[in-house]
């Protein structure tokens, strides 16, 4: 059964300590986390959706498997 949220959710201690948000450097909420706000993760999802976070790649290919003898 779930139950609602009250008084008592505020005296929980959480296991790890607090980080702080990627974007802005202030400390992540419980509702928000790992970011401090919606606005952090919005900018966040934007950056993602834009290409702006990407893993490099390179397309290196093993000697003699593109016909090269060296």
């Amino acid at each position: 059964m779930a139950r609602a949220p009250g008084p008592a959710d505020d005296k929980v201690v959480p296991f790890r300590a607090a980080r702080a948000c990627p974007i802005c450097g202030k400390p992540a909420t419980r509702t928000t986390y790992p970011f401090c706000s919606v606005r952090c993760a919005d900018i966040d999802l934007n950056r993602w959706l834009t290409g702006a976070y990407a893993i490099p790649a390179s397309e290196d290919t093993p000697p003699g498997e593109d016909g090269d003898p060296s």
